[in-house]
């Protein structure tokens, strides 16, 4: 493989919600090889369709795996998300993330090294968070030497979260200090802002406060969930970019299989929420001179 460097960030990157691997309950009794086989062939299609729809980025993640393991997946896991994720690298030329949920960051980066995936997303990356698994803290310090023990560090960047769902930080409770600690003190290259559970919104007031420290500090930052038609013009005005399941499968459920039509939709409010910044100045200047002469008028 060619030796790659980091690029930026895609702003449009589609979840690939993987079905239940071997070793969890929802495979339980079934062929490990045959489980592999068919959750590979799901995640290459999805991958290849949402990369002709307009897609910039995927990332994979073992979303079927539930209850999820708080930092330690088995070694079948491991196996799994590596052979998948390799099938989806020869398939497609998005850039990949990998996430080894719930918070197996050391697995993820494994991962990204042998398949050749462009970054990683950790949950918790930093600081300690109260969540639906129990107790789990942030252990950057291990998890940065581990992409330099691999030697992939030039290549795999690192996407965190910030007060992330379905949990409460105990850590540190203002967005714009945890974007500081997440970014410059465990080292990651992005963060990422979510709502309080899969799918929910994320407060408005939240996004602007968020979008300004990372603007200060000069760090990607993304919306981590509730991404929609609806909501991508103030998200996409805000921030870098977005990372979307839920809206783009069928009923806007997390771990669906892929709507095209809601595929569609979506895209097409992303395309119009990106449109050159020329014409959105030149209908505010016409705004703005109608304004002035119905006043004239008056």
């Amino acid at each position: 493989m060619a030796r790659r460097t980091r690029s930026r960030f895609p702003r449009l990157i589609a979840v690939l919600h993987l079905p239940p691997l071997p070793g969890s309950p929802g495979a339980f009794g079934e062929d490990p090889a045959h489980v592999i086989q068919e959750a590979g062939m799901r995640a290459v299609r999805e991958a290849q369709a949402l990369e002709k729809l307009g897609f910039e980025g995927l990332i994979l993640e073992n979303f079927g795996d539930t209850p999820f393991y708080k930092s330690t997946v088995p070694p079948e896991t491991v196996a799994a998300l590596s052979v998948i994720a390799s099938a989806v690298r020869e398939a497609v030329g998005l850039p990949l993330g990998i996430n080894v949920l719930r918070n197996d960051a050391r697995a993820a980066i494994a991962v990204a090294a042998v398949s050749g995936a462009d970054f990683v997303r950790v949950n918790v990356l930093s600081g300690v968070a109260a969540t639906d698994q129990g107790m789990i803290e942030g252990e950057a310090a291990t998890w940065m030497r581990e992409l330099q023990r691999l030697g992939v560090a030039h290549r795999v960047s690192v996407l965190g979260d910030v007060l992330v769902k379905h949990a409460r930080t105990l850590s540190q409770d203002r967005v714009d200090l945890a974007i500081e600690e997440v970014a410059l003190r465990a080292g990651a290259t992005g963060v990422i802002l979510t709502g309080e559970t899969t799918g929910r919104t994320i407060d408005e007031s939240r996004v602007a406060e968020a979008s300004a420290c990372a603007k200060h500090l000069g760090v990607p930052i993304f919306a981590g969930s509730g991404a929609t038609p609806e909501t991508l013009p103030f998200l996409l005005e805000h921030l870098t970019g977005v990372i979307v399941g839920s809206a783009i499968r069928q009923g806007g459920k997390a771990g669906a299989p892929l709507d095209l039509n809601r595929c569609k939709k979506f895209l097409l409010a992303a395309k119009v929420a990106l449109s050159p910044k020329k014409s959105r100045k030149v209908k505010k200047k016409t705004q703005k001179k109608s304004s002035s002469s119905a006043s004239r008028r008056k």
